[in-house]
Formats: structure tokens, sequence, C-alpha cells
């Protein structure tokens, strides 16, 4: 499915996206146990991944996303996994747009 995609990449995370033909945003979480060891740590980012979707899902309509977390990911502060996300979706944002 996401054959097609295209992908924002930093340090923290990796989000593939790609145009789902419908009205909505969907979002899917990868935060494995490779890069989170302990429950508590991935059900952090999982809980700051999904508040910063909600903010942004009005701006990423008819995108699917997948988010992949990294190895650093869970040494940073909320303060600086929010600011992360925010670039990913601006940047997903200005691709999918469309081409004039």
């Amino acid at each position: 499915m996401f054959a097609q995609a295209f992908r924002s990449r930093d340090a923290c995370f990796t989000v593939l996206a790609r145009h789902n033909g419908l009205d909505h945003p969907r979002l899917g979480l990868a935060i494995s146990r490779k890069i989170a060891r302990s429950a508590v740590a991935r059900n952090r980012l999982k809980r700051l991944i999904r508040e910063s979707f909600r903010h942004a899902q009005a701006r990423l309509a008819g995108i699917d996303l997948v988010v992949m977390g990294r190895p650093s990911v869970t040494s940073l502060a909320n303060g600086e996994l929010f600011s992360s996300l925010e670039q990913h979706w601006n940047r997903l944002v200005k691709r999918s747009a469309p081409k004039r």
C-alpha cells in the first residue's frame, strides 16, 4: 500500500504518507520495542503522536500516515517531539498539495 508513499524523515521519526481518497486523515503507528524498550516509553510516544495528529487533522485531510520511531526518540522531551511532528505535518501537507 505504501509503495508510492512520500516520506518525511528526521532524527526522531520517519513518516510515510499517501493519499487515501477520503475526506479525513488516518494515522498508523509503528513504535517497536527495539526503539522504546519499556511499555511506558512506547505508550508515551504513541500518546504524543496521537495528540499532535489530533491538532493537525484539519490540515491533513485525505492522507494516510504511518509514523515510525527512530532510535533517538525516547531521550527527547515532549516539546521537542511535538516540534518534530509539527515539521513533518507541514512538510507532508506541502508535498501532498495538488500540482499546478
